[in-house]
């Protein structure tokens, strides 16, 4: 218990903008923290990456800090850190299997009847906002479900469902009026 009235002091003084406190508040709980996302990502170079982004954080956050369990509040943001870093991570790797599924098709023999199709299916989603186009695009060349995407973008699955069925609809209109036209001119 003799430490807590330190830890009070400390931070006081890490909100005054004193550069020592901060050392020895980081000097006191480094080793906890590095312990943490060690034994989180198993890699001394990802435990390391996450501490400088701990204490980055910790610099711009500690005038936020509202009293209670420091600890806890200070976890509170490795442990945020951490989830971010598997987010980016899972995001990575859906983009390169992407990237991955894209080349495997374009190295394809173009079909001729689906070449013009095709190309108005793209012009279509060309017409639509960017957001609903790459939903579209996740969603059907990704093959990701809709509670993935939603997941993606941090929103209710309702949210995403219904860009996801505006945006069908959307172009489902532009690819039905598009076919009149050519029928028309033909």
């Amino acid at each position: 218990m003799s430490e807590q009235p330190d830890i009070a002091e400390l931070l006081e003084e890490c909100r005054r903008g004193n550069p020592d406190a901060l050392g020895r508040l980081v000097d006191l709980y480094s080793a906890r923290c590095y312990g943490y996302f060690y034994r989180l990502t198993g890699s001394r170079d990802a435990s390391e990456e996450l501490l400088s982004e701990l204490y980055i954080r910790l610099i711009e956050k500690i005038r936020t800090f509202e009293g209670g369990s420091f600890e806890k509040w200070l976890f509170t943001i490795a442990s945020n850190l951490f989830r971010d870093r598997l987010r980016k991570q899972y995001r990575q790797k859906r983009l390169l299997e992407e990237q991955q599924r894209l080349a495997e098709i374009e190295s394809e023999p173009p079909r001729e009847l689906d070449g013009a199709l095709s190309d108005r299916l793209q012009q279509g989603l060309n017409r639509l906002d960017a957001e609903t186009a790459e939903l579209i695009v996740l969603r059907f060349y990704g093959d990701l479900s809709f509670k993935e995407l939603a997941e993606m973008r941090a929103e209710p699955i309702g949210t995403t469902l219904s860009k996801v069925h505006r945006g069908l609809k959307k172009l489902k209109e532009w690819m039905e009026q598009s076919n009149e036209r050519k029928q028309t001119s033909t």
